[in-house]
């Protein structure tokens, strides 16, 4: 596994004008695997926009290491790097303490009866959605304290498909001190992701050692 990122040339508004939705960033990550693609072989990829000391950068994990001159695509040339994640993950350890960040899709599934498709409904206010992050915690491997966590971020992402309506998707980024309680399962959300949406921007869980 890998862990890569770029810092987004957001100063060059004629570079970045067609990264206005997720779905276009989801088409950038794909093309930074061009043997990938090629092939018609893609691997899952988790993806995250972050901004660190005034600088946007595009975080990814996977399996494969991506091509930077096509990471660079819409970002600062020279920027791009990527370190194997593998020596990390496989250090974690049960009762260890982590900083954490990572950005959802707060949704829930409501049944509509016997052969109807479920709706699902967004989470819009603070409280429903830190439950449920607290809700998904324990099988997902990791515990939180209601006071070692908060919601950093709130608002809604654009998402369009060729031929499809534009719509919005409610997100809500996390940050705080997690427990882990199952150091595999907490694996698989580090290189799988949870929850909704994991292929356009949501899901991306990293963590930082507690010093």
């Amino acid at each position: 596994m890998y862990i890569s990122r770029v810092e987004v040339d957001v100063k060059n508004r004629k570079k970045i004008k067609n990264l206005s939705h997720v779905a276009a960033y989801h088409s950038w990550v794909e093309d930074s695997f061009p043997k990938e693609k090629k092939l018609e072989n893609r691997t899952r990829k988790l993806w995250r926009v972050d901004t660190l000391n005034n600088k946007t950068y595009l975080i990814l994990v996977s399996q494969e290491k991506p091509n930077f001159s096509c990471l660079e695509k819409y970002g600062v040339e020279g920027t791009a790097e990527s370190k194997q994640y593998d020596t990390f993950l496989n250090s974690i350890k049960n009762g260890d303490r982590y900083r954490f960040r990572i950005t959802l899709n707060p949704v829930i599934s409501l049944s509509q009866g016997s052969g109807n498709k479920s709706l699902i409904k967004p989470h819009v206010t603070i409280e429903y959605q830190r439950k449920y992050l607290i809700d998904r915690s324990i099988k997902n491997g990791f515990e939180l304290d209601e006071n070692e966590f908060s919601i950093v971020e709130r608002g809604y992402e654009n998402f369009y498909k060729s031929g499809q309506k534009k719509v919005r998707l409610v997100k809500a980024t996390y940050e705080g001190i997690l427990t882990v309680k199952s150091a595999d399962l907490l694996k698989d959300v580090l290189t799988k992701g949870m929850g909704k949406k994991r292929a356009y921007g949501f899901g991306l869980m990293t963590v930082i050692p507690m010093v």
